[in-house]
């Protein structure tokens, strides 16, 4: 089966690294001052125990945002999108009523969005989504960076698709 569409998009947003990295710096001062020069880190210091199990926290946090990306694929028969390592959903175009380029607007943050109007919103940055309404009702929303090639694919699969 020949893909269509495919996007492949992470988390690029320079101000999140920014962030990250700053949260990341703490744990590793942390962990001098305390463990390698012998001076207790804070007012009111946490055991050397604890100050290895945060920094690991930090860290993993730190990679799942590394690792985090959002694949969309379409073929002639199906949307498929990875968000890895959360979720993996197949939409056939026989199951969906509806699917239109929108501007979702800020959802509240980005990741994984429950309870917005489109539905579940899967998205990396941005405010532009494929909205997907299936016939049992479900609704959601990917987000995307391809827009203008994702509007004319829609286009093309979805009146072949209709009831």
């Amino acid at each position: 089966m020949k893909i269509e569409f495919y996007e492949r998009q992470r988390f690029t947003q320079w101000w999140l690294w920014l962030i990250l990295t700053g949260i990341g710096l703490l744990p590793i001062y942390g962990i001098y001052k305390q463990l390698i020069m012998g001076e207790k880190f804070g007012d009111k210091p946490m055991p050397d125990a604890g100050l290895v199990i945060f920094s690991l926290l930090i860290f993993a946090i730190i990679a799942l945002f590394w690792l985090m990306q959002l694949k969309t694929e379409i073929d002639q028969h199906e949307i498929r999108i990875h968000f890895f390592p959360f979720i993996k959903k197949r939409f056939p175009w026989i199951d969906i009523k509806r699917a239109e380029i929108v501007n979702y607007g800020f959802v509240g943050g980005w990741g994984i969005r429950l309870g917005t109007k489109y539905g579940t919103v899967y998205n990396t940055k941005g405010h532009t989504g494929l909205a997907i309404e299936l016939k049992n009702g479900r609704r959601f929303c990917i987000g995307t960076q391809k827009d203008s090639e994702l509007n004319i694919i829609v286009k093309k699969k979805m009146p072949l698709h209709q009831t």
